[in-house]
């Protein structure tokens, strides 16, 4: 909703009482006691403003609260801003300052993921260019037609469609299946597999393992590879487990210096 479409909407309390409060508060010098008084009361007598449009906004990833201070926020600016001496019709000044300070708010704070301002602006367009497209084609712009439509090459507008999913995030908690069950994402979601890291170490040690006198190898691979405790690799070749554990040592010790080897 444009600020015009909001003032019309609010002319049937145009808070006009107030405008006398503003007259009395511009004859008073800065630091005047009865300046802040007048202040407090104007801001408190136009909150409605600040609460009314920050629930435009409502429903794009903020909290109703923050928005709702922040509009707040906007609305002192704009008291402390506004000139009565100039003329003009407050609610036709603050509507536009509120806004801008809560879109600010959203452009500033609502990605989840940061990315560089030309990007955020980037999304605002093709944002209102593919409603204005939808509108026309009856479907959803493709990205050739939206970078047509906005004069920017095909790449850059691709760059800014994956850019926009970094402005709202899931949280990991959020219930899949459309809120049915009790599973949650972090039950789905994949992490790393820590052997991963062993793959490289795996490879380079493989061809070493093959230089390997018979016996020495299949100690290794029985041990490492199959996960055998000594005593049972002991069992299998009809040596101590004592014996067992000495090869070993001095396997891995020849192993080793042939990795460290350049």
């Amino acid at each position: 909703m444009t600020a015009v479409s909001l003032v019309e909407r609010r002319r049937s309390d145009d808070y006009s009482h107030c405008r006398p409060l503003f007259d009395e508060m511009a004859e008073l010098p800065d630091g005047h006691p009865e300046r802040s008084r007048l202040r407090e009361h104007l801001i408190l007598e136009l909150l409605p403003i600040a609460e009314h449009i920050a629930v435009r906004f409502g429903g794009r990833g903020q909290p109703r609260e923050d928005l709702i201070q922040v509009a707040r926020i906007g609305l002192m600016k704009a008291v402390d801003r506004f000139d009565p001496v100039q003329g003009g019709d407050f609610l036709a000044y603050a509507v536009p300052t509120v806004m801008g300070e809560v879109r600010r708010f959203f452009r500033d704070t609502g990605w989840a993921v940061h990315v560089p301002r030309g990007m955020q602006e980037l999304r605002t367009r093709l944002s209102r260019g593919t409603t204005e497209l939808t509108q026309v084609l009856g479907r959803a712009p493709t990205p050739s037609e939206l970078a047509a439509h906005l004069d920017v090459d095909v790449d850059t507008v691709r760059e800014g469609l994956l850019a926009a999913n970094s402005y709202q995030t899931s949280s990991l908690d959020r219930p899949v299946n459309g809120g049915e069950g009790t599973l949650s994402l972090s039950d789905v979601v994949g992490e790393l597999d820590s052997r991963f890291g062993l793959i490289e170490d795996r490879h380079t040690v493989v061809p070493l393992l093959k230089r390997l006198p018979e016996r020495d190898r299949a100690i290794v691979t029985m041990r490492f590879f199959d996960n055998l405790t000594q005593s049972q690799i002991a069992a299998r070749l009809g040596i101590s487990q004592m014996h067992v554990s000495r090869l070993l040592t001095k396997i891995l010790q020849d192993l080793r210096g042939k990795l460290a080897s350049p």
